[in-house]
């Protein structure tokens, strides 16, 4: 027995619940960054253009942001644990064609299918997770969920590397094979099955738009193209102007009526902004500053992940004990406090300052963005909760896609104008800096909306 959503205290079935969701999360995650320090590789091997074996990267994250929409739906159609394992199963067969594929192309198409079913596979483990345990067990349980979105990544680049020296490049797919089967098993053992809802007409509409208009702005924003980012902006804004008035909406933009809920999807941009942009611009420190190799540059950017990954059980804690609203704005005060030496960067900061400053900064992170997904979701019934997640993770995709691209400008100007200046990569933080300092602002209102419902 998992125990009733009204008990606060987390049983053992749903720590085993939580560890085999969080296996399933670490797979998509993983895989999103395990190929990127081997393109040439790949591209020398099929005797292939870089420009085409980048699609093996860019093919993937398109298709995996391209499903978040419909992710929500898919849930209630097909019953979310039922969707979570045909994912998990068509992650595994996918793997091992990647693995075997004999052609640039259709490595390149099983990719794009793997990302898809990693795109399926991420949102409906938060639902069934969030479903399963309740409000008042939210904040630790999405803790626990939200350990791969911050490790899988850092562990991703420093496997890559790894496993193409010394393995050769099949493995970088093979490696996901035994950890999908095992999670396969140890789902169809566990995972609480639910009866699917009543099934909904499909909202072919909505699916158009925010099927290519995600990915649009995704890659627009990725590859600097205005005219990507323009025609994804558009087609969404043409989805949310016509949700409303559709009987079984694709997304129900409704739940941003509630302050809280509003409120918490725009720590999640903010943050989206603020922590994935902020990810391509320290490296270049190492790479361009201080000469350092790719390796040793994943080595010495490690530590952000790691203050995030043991700040969040503290932020479940504190989430479910005092509110989210409270421990996110102490988050955003941290982490700009973590931030803010990295904005008087020197072309000769001693690493074990840097490493310690990094560290910081991840534990603000740790005690910002879970938390907001656990403050916004509180406020969610149920039954809505399929709408919720979806269009977080959207707005989580949109806001580090369009950080990446904006901080990347801004980083890229300024090295250009100084190479290897320890003062452009510093400036460029000040930009993070202003854009934490940004989210403060909802997460006040968030802290208002929060302190309302209590009393």
């Amino acid at each position: 027995m998992i125990g009733s959503t009204d008990d606060a205290r987390i049983s053992p079935a749903l720590w085993g619940m939580a560890s085999i969701l969080t296996v399933g999360g670490f797979l998509s995650m993983f895989t999103s960054t395990v190929v990127n320090v081997a393109l040439g590789t790949i591209a020398a091997g099929f005797r292939a253009p870089l420009g085409t074996a980048q699609w093996i990267a860019t093919g993937y994250l398109l298709a995996l942001a391209a499903m978040v929409p419909v992710s929500g739906w898919a849930s209630r159609r097909f019953g979310t644990a039922r969707l979570w394992l045909v994912c998990v199963g068509l992650f595994a067969l996918l793997s091992a064609l990647c693995a075997t594929a004999t052609s640039i192309e259709a490595l390149i198409a099983f990719r794009v299918l793997q990302g898809a079913a990693g795109g399926l596979l991420v949102p409906a483990g938060q639902i069934l997770f969030a479903v399963t345990a309740g409000p008042k067990r939210l904040g630790r349980m999405m803790a626990v969920l939200s350990i791969p979105i911050y490790l899988a990544p850092v562990l991703g680049t420093l496997c890559g590397s790894v496993l193409t020296e010394r393995f050769g490049v099949p493995w970088l797919f093979l490696v996901n094979v035994p950890l999908s089967v095992l999670s396969l098993v140890l789902g169809l053992r566990w995972l609480p099955r639910e009866r699917p809802a009543d099934p909904q007409s499909l909202d072919r509409r909505g699916v158009l738009l925010t099927m290519t208009g995600l990915p649009l702005l995704v890659y627009g924003f990725a590859e600097a193209a205005p005219i990507a980012v323009a025609a994804g902006a558009i087609l969404l804004v043409a989805f949310a102007a016509g949700a409303p008035r559709s009987p079984a909406p694709l997304l129900d933009l409704r739940l941003f009526r509630d302050r809280a809920f509003s409120s918490a999807a725009a720590v999640v941009f903010g943050m989206g902004v603020a922590l994935f942009g902020a990810m391509i611009v320290l490296p270049l420190y190492y790479l361009d500053v201080r000469h350092e190799s790719l390796v040793a540059t994943g080595f010495l950017t490690a530590p952000l992940a790691l203050g995030t990954v043991l700040a969040l059980p503290l932020a479940g804690r504190l989430t479910d004990r005092i509110g989210g609203a409270r421990v996110i704005f102490a988050g955003l005060i941290v982490t700009i406090i973590g931030t803010v030496p990295l904005a008087l960067l020197t072309e000769s900061d001693d690493y074990r300052w840097l490493s310690a400053v990094q560290f910081v900064r991840g534990c603000g992170i740790g005690l910002t963005t879970t938390p907001a997904l656990a403050a916004g979701l509180r406020s969610v019934a149920k039954e809505r909760i399929s709408h919720a997640m979806p269009l977080f993770a959207m707005l989580q995709r949109i806001g580090g896609s369009f950080g990446t691209s904006i901080l990347t400008v801004i980083v890229s100007a300024r090295l250009a104008a100084a190479p290897g200046s320890a003062a452009a990569v510093a400036g460029t933080h000040w930009w993070i800096v202003g854009i934490t300092a940004v989210v403060l602002i909802p997460s006040w209102i968030l802290v208002r909306a929060e302190s309302s419902t209590v009393d």
